[in-house]
């Protein structure tokens, strides 16, 4: 492995290329990056949410990235933009700490004869790399990674430790996927006999695009008979499972727990909450919002937030007014009883 990398950039090297003002210090030294309420002299941080502004005047990092509007307030030096948070994403990126491997295939790994590694990737300690597999330039196979027969990875996709990759899978550029996940295992494909369930043979592929980040311990099931697809640019949080033959459309984020049953479509610029369970053979509209815990039964059409509960999908906005509703339901219940004496009292003067 190879540990040699910079790890003091000038505020100006980092603000290059990014759309930022600099205001103070161009010189200033950085060496990483800190929280705002705990800043440390040398390092950068930011600031997104007002909820931590208070910090803004005597933090003691070196340098904020923040908005024009809390540009006064800053007594640092600051990189002024109009998103902090993106701004910090990218600067981050040069103060990650994991080891960077030798160019190269490790002398430890098994890379068939038919197999096809560009000169300029890099193979960790124990992989296994199949029949007629393609590895793209400066693509990166941690230690113990394990790839099928007939697979394409692209240039400067980057699998972390102990990925495993079915046969026949397809993956673009520039993704990135963490430990433990696993792409192209068998469908959930099974049909009853006589009493008996029987396994039917997954023949698909598994297709994923550009700039895709897939989480640790995620499993994206191969097609039955056509492709399971992830667009562009989606992200998968850790433990997801998408099931055979889903497709997700580009730009969707999903979070952990999420569960998204076979031969569902999601729409692009999806956002699905933590613990959200979809079944299958339905579709999800593009620039749908489905909130932490919600249960899919049925297509979504229309954009929009939706969540769920006792009483099934709604709107969000249906949601939060019947929940309100709920937390009224005791008082409601007392309001009834105290009228139903009342009642009762004028029903007995009457008779």
């Amino acid at each position: 492995m190879n540990l040699n990398k910079k790890t003091q950039y000038k505020l100006s090297e980092l603000a290059e290329s990014l759309d930022v003002t600099i205001k103070g210090d161009p010189d200033c030294i950085i060496e990483g990056v800190c929280t705002i309420q705990n800043g440390i002299e040398g390092r950068i941080t930011f600031l997104m949410n007002p909820l931590y502004a208070k910090y803004l005047p005597n933090t003691s990092a070196s340098c904020v990235i923040l908005q024009q509007g809390d540009a006064s307030f800053c007594a640092t030096n600051a990189l002024i933009c109009r998103d902090p948070y993106y701004v910090y994403a990218k600067i981050a990126q040069y103060f990650g700490n994991a080891a960077i491997l030798d160019q190269g295939v490790h002398s430890s790994a098994v890379v068939d004869d038919t197999a096809v590694v560009h000169p300029e990737a890099r193979i960790g300690a124990n992989c296994v790399i199949g029949k007629a597999t393609k590895i793209g330039k400066n693509a990166v196979l941690g230690p113990g990674c394990i790839i099928g027969d007939g697979v394409e990875i692209g240039e400067a996709t980057a699998l972390h430790a102990n990925v495993t990759i079915y046969h026949d899978v397809i993956i673009g550029q520039n993704c990135v996927i963490a430990s433990g996940a696993i792409i192209g295992s068998d469908g959930f494909g099974i049909a009853k006999h006589k009493g008996i369930w029987h396994k039917v043979p997954q023949l698909g592929r598994v297709v994923i695009g550009d700039f895709v980040d897939i989480g640790a311990n995620t499993c994206v099931d191969r097609g039955a008979i056509g492709d399971t697809v992830i667009e562009n640019g989606v992200k998968l949080d850790n433990l997801i499972q998408v099931g055979h033959n889903v497709k997700i459309g580009e730009n969707s984020a999903s979070a952990a727990f999420s569960g998204i049953s076979g031969s569902t479509e999601i729409g692009k610029n999806t956002l699905i909450g933590a613990r959200v369970g979809i079944v299958g053979h339905i579709s999800i509209a593009d620039n749908v919002v489905l909130t932490a815990g919600t249960g899919v039964s049925n297509s979504v059409k229309e954009p929009g937030i939706y969540s769920s509960g006792m009483a099934g999908l709604m709107t969000n906005k249906e949601w939060r007014k019947n929940c309100a509703r709920i937390n009224r339901l005791a008082k409601l219940y007392s309001r009834v009883k105290t009228l139903e004496k009342e009642i009762a009292k004028l029903s007995e003067r009457e008779e």
